[in-house]
């Protein structure tokens, strides 16, 4: 989504704290809200482009005002409304009313044990062919979209050069408004001056991983 969601950040904030102690929570109530997030029941129609849909709806200034996991609480909220999991009621109350019996229970400890012995391949069946080959010069689109984008504002209109194809994924554009098809996907290599004409040492390259609906032929 364009404005202050972009998922290639946006100027104006102050440079980046890059020496601020790494730490998973600053507050013991964020590491509780990570927690119910991840063990919460999930509704047939979330997934987790979805969810970053639904936390861009944020207003700006509430957004950018409120604390990171504060902007989760608030997005797994109106997700829960959208798709009738809980009333506005039952979440001031904090007391459910009439529970859904159809949602699936949270996972056991057992279940998440095993399930982190495991590989998840995220790959799946192509819907279309490969277009691009690594060697190919491409263009990415000019134009942003209303809804969840995995494309940043800071590389639209560019051209670039496929460097590897990565088979298959989900395409995130089109699964955050619940089409979920697949697309092939790509790293693709911009020399830094393209995207910055300002940038100052020739030799500095970015790499993004983009899907076949980004890019067109240069």
């Amino acid at each position: 989504m364009d404005g202050t969601h972009d998922l290639g950040g946006k100027q104006g904030f102050g440079a980046v704290d890059v020496d601020e102690p790494e730490e998973a929570f600053h507050s013991p109530w964020e590491g509780r809200v990570y927690g119910i997030a991840q063990g919460i029941s999930r509704a047939d129609d979330w997934s987790i482009d979805w969810f970053r849909h639904c936390r861009e709806l944020i207003e700006p200034v509430d957004y950018l005002t409120r604390p990171y996991y504060d902007q989760w609480l608030q997005t797994y909220a109106a997700m829960m409304v959208n798709s009738g999991v809980a009333t506005v009621e039952e979440l001031v109350e904090g007391k459910a009313r009439t529970p859904r019996a159809d949602l699936p229970p949270p996972m056991s400890a057992e279940k998440v044990a095993d399930a982190k012995q495991h590989v998840r391949h995220m790959d799946m069946q192509p819907d279309v062919k490969p277009a691009f080959a690594p060697g190919d010069r491409v263009r990415t689109a000019s134009h942003g979209i209303a809804t969840h984008t995995r494309l940043p504002a800071y590389a639209r209109g560019r051209v670039g050069t496929i460097e590897s194809h990565h088979g298959t994924h989900v395409f995130a554009d089109a699964n955050a408004l619940g089409d979920r098809r697949g697309e092939p996907i790509y790293t693709v290599v911009f020399e830094a001056k393209e995207l910055w004409p300002d940038a100052k040492n020739p030799r500095d390259r970015i790499s993004l991983d983009l899907w076949q609906s980004h890019l067109a032929p240069a």
